[in-house]
């Protein structure tokens, strides 16, 4: 379970190899007026191709992904044998930092923490510092794939918790947001209590309305409680993306292999069916050329390929492990961001665990951490600092 340095260097062969496949490439035509209104745009999607093809340089992001402290660590799963686990672990100069474990979702990766680390690591009597580590989850990234079915939420969980406790770190708090919400919550139901010791969310998701037996205070307080403006706002995008916004979901979710074979052989491809997620579940964030390019990229050359990543649906769906309805015991905060794809009301997010902490923000998407990483560390240093709810919630661990 040795821990292993680990510095990205992809080959020039591959480097070489994408830029022939992007240059055989076949473009589709579209249709006059069409916009974004049928996917992603061709305007974008030949412009892209050709800076990745020529312009586009590869080795200047590998030198700042490299500049973030990475390693990997073989974890044992359960059932699942041994997997090669890549992660960051950038720790702050204070002696009593918090732990915390940042997972991240599809189309995300690893890289989506890198600036909150500068943040939440940094050293100031005004805040909690933190110990952060950032995971690729198996089959995303530089980590390796399960080879299994079956491979569900309870084991992504698994292994995050499980790399905490290798890097001694034996009670730590969570913070997810897509397929990372589900995880850190079945980390803070699983472990919670003598490990896991808080949950954040920038994605509090649930299957709906309190129930008048199992929540009945929750209940008789959203009957006599009005919606807030930003709530009803929100509720109409969520039901705009569960009409218009959920195909890759419902492909993802079925039939991940015939998806697969088009991610990992057209770069085209990967590039377009991941681009219309960035640009369409931001909000308004200006993303740069290069910004895209490198976020592609860490999936063209992720070490088990990009189809790999894809599986999490199929494998959630059908294992049906996600769907917990345990109400998480940890502290639980929850930061609400208007662009989000799915935004229930307020009260609907009490269900899932012990809230001691929301925040409202007027601005930021589906990627929090990457769009509004000052917003996202100003939550949880609130949530984690001298005045906040869950104050030393690590034992020994202020974070000052």
């Amino acid at each position: 379970m040795a821990e292993q340095p680990f510095t990205l260097a992809v080959p020039d062969a591959d480097i070489e190899f994408l830029r022939k496949k992007l240059a055989v490439s076949r473009i589709p035509d579209e249709l006059e007026d069409a916009k974004w209104d049928y996917g992603s745009p061709l305007e974008d999607v030949k412009r892209l191709v050709a800076r990745w093809q020529d312009g586009f340089d590869w080795r200047k992001s590998e030198a700042e992904i490299n500049a973030i402290p990475q390693f990997t660590r073989d974890i044992e799963v359960d059932g699942f044998g041994t997997l090669n686990i890549h992660y960051v672990h950038q720790k702050s100069t204070v002696v009593d930092a918090i732990p915390l474990l940042f997972v991240h979702g599809w189309p995300g990766h690893f890289m989506e923490v890198a600036k909150l680390l500068p943040l939440l690591t940094a050293n100031s009597p005004d805040h909690p510092s933190f110990h952060v580590v950032a995971y690729s989850l198996p089959g995303f990234g530089f980590s390796e794939t399960p080879k299994k079915k079956g491979f569900g939420i309870t084991q992504y969980a698994e292994v995050g918790h499980k790399l905490m406790l290798a890097l001694g770190y034996n009670e730590y708090v969570t913070q997810g947001g897509d397929w990372g919400m589900l995880i850190t919550r079945a980390i803070s139901n699983n472990y919670g209590g003598k490990h896991a010791k808080a949950w954040h969310t920038n994605f509090p998701i649930t299957q709906g309305p309190p129930s008048p037996l199992k929540f009945p205070w929750l209940f008789l307080k959203f009957l006599v409680t009005p919606w807030s403006t930003e709530e009803c706002s929100s509720l109409a995008r969520t039901q705009e993306f569960a009409k218009t916004g959920r195909g890759y979901f419902m492909q993802q979710s079925t039939c991940p292999q015939t998806l697969g074979y088009s991610l990992a052989d057209s770069p085209v491809g990967l590039l377009a069916w991941i681009y219309e997620k960035l640009v369409a579940w931001t909000d308004n964030y200006p993303w740069t050329d290069d910004e895209v390019l490198t976020w592609i990229s860490i999936y063209w050359f992720s070490r088990p390929g990009p189809a790999a990543s894809v599986r999490i649906y199929y494998e959630a769906e059908h294992v049906l492990d996600w769907d917990d309805k345990r109400r998480v015991p940890v502290p639980t905060g929850f930061s609400y961001f208007p662009g989000e794809l799915v935004r229930l009301p307020n009260l609907w997010s009490e269900t899932l665990g012990k809230v001691v902490f929301q925040s409202e923000h007027k601005e930021g998407g589906h990627f929090a951490a990457f769009e509004k990483p000052e917003a996202l560390a100003g939550d949880l240093r609130k949530m984690f600092g001298k005045e906040g709810p869950a104050f030393a919630v690590v034992p020994g661990k202020t974070g000052y």
